[in-house]
């Protein structure tokens, strides 16, 4: 099998609700203090951070706040929930080289009561984000409407429904309530309540949304060593990839031949594989970034579970349920336990491998995190240490 060059060694994150009544500062100590406990390491010890652009909380603050030392690594991702995975990504890269030894990946947003994510935001007047004007005169302003043209195009081709859709949030949501953590704990729901809720933008009905938060996540990585000798052992990061495709957006990429599939995840995903030696079969729990529903189908054909156009099928036969070949995002997932760009499916990716998640997949060697798709985006395959 490939070298392993850095595992991880310490999960952490701050409460997740609609309202944290903290400042983004203050969540990202919470989940960074938690994360290091987690691992029993000292915040002496710190010195690589790595974060998204988005990100309004600085390596600087934190470092001066928490009483850190030398920083030697810094980095940040950009295209939001793209960059969940990136960021291991990086922290990997600066472990395997030797820029630093112990490196902290963060997010910290208050989504819901500060800048809503689901929000239209005014069209930026350079940079290759301005290319959003190109649409949105035409009504394509929030990431709903952009994904949802997308969408329709993926069911006009291949046949999804709505219901193939709302199969993805009723499993999403029946994991969340068996996780205390989630913000629909104890609130499942059926396919019938997917199909009430309003429409956003057609395709897309407001269950197939996901949440807005406010929380912070943390990932503590480090050599393989090192995290051996941690409080709970290594998880190893046996594939760290990030993918642009060619004529690639932001959200939604229309000025492609085809649209109707995730090429950036594909480009992801082969780079998955071969890192790793693995193929889609080795895998036992996946946590697929799920921001919209059709784009978890996309995933799972992007990544080789299945044949293109053939996910709702795949999903309608089980294959998503804890009994099926790949459970999926059992902490509930973006749609049911928080909304933290996506660093909670690796803290749940972490948990499934160590065996001490709520809803606990037996026998966890390896599992699959993907980050957000229709921007460029990154993956992980972690693994179970010996």
């Amino acid at each position: 099998m490939p070298e392993v060059r850095a595992a991880i060694a310490g999960i952490g994150a701050s409460t997740f609700s609609k309202d944290s009544g903290k400042t983004e500062l203050g969540l990202a100590i919470d989940a960074i203090e938690d994360a290091l406990d987690d691992a029993g390491i000292e915040r002496a010890a710190v010195d690589g951070m790595v974060t998204y652009t988005v990100d309004e909380t600085d390596e600087i603050d934190l470092g001066r706040t928490m009483g850190l030392g030398n920083l030697t690594f810094f980095s940040r991702v950009p295209h939001g929930g793209g960059g969940s995975c990136g960021t291991v990504h990086q922290a990997v890269l600066a472990v395997a080289s030797g820029a630093a030894e112990v490196v902290v990946c963060y997010r910290s947003i208050n989504g819901r009561s500060g800048k809503r994510l689901g929000a239209a935001d005014r069209p930026p007047r350079s940079g290759s984000a301005a290319r959003s004007t190109w649409y949105k005169p035409f009504g394509l302003g929030t990431p709903a409407q952009r994904v949802a043209l997308i969408a329709q195009r993926y069911a006009h081709e291949y046949g999804a429904t709505s219901e193939d859709f709302g199969r993805i949030t009723v499993l999403a949501r029946q994991h969340a309530a068996t996780n205390p953590k989630a913000i629909f704990h104890g609130k499942p729901i059926t396919l019938a309540d997917h199909q009430a809720s309003r429409w956003i933008a057609e395709p897309l009905r407001l269950l197939d949304c996901c949440l807005e938060t406010d929380a912070a996540v943390a990932i503590v990585v480090t050599s393989v060593e090192r995290a051996r000798a941690s409080r709970h052992g290594a998880v190893l990061i046996k594939a760290a990839a990030q993918g642009i495709a060619p004529n690639q957006e932001s959200m939604a990429s229309y000025y492609r031949p085809v649209i109707s599939g995730l090429p950036s995840m594909g480009v992801v995903a082969d780079q998955l594989w071969a890192q790793s030696g693995l193929r889609p079969a080795d895998i036992q729990v996946a946590n697929l970034y799920d921001h919209f529903t059709p784009y978890v189908l996309m995933q799972l054909e992007e990544l080789g579970f299945c044949g293109r156009g053939e996910a709702a099928a795949f999903v309608a036969d089980g294959h998503l349920e804890l009994t099926g070949s790949l459970p999926a995002n059992t902490n509930g997932g973006l749609l049911g336990e928080a909304y933290v760009h996506g660093m909670n499916g690796i803290s749940e990716g972490v948990r499934q491998v160590r065996g001490t998640a709520v809803t606990q997949v037996q026998d966890v060697a390896h599992a699959l995190v993907t980050a957000g798709t229709g921007v460029p985006t990154s993956g992980l395959v972690l693994g179970r240490d010996g």
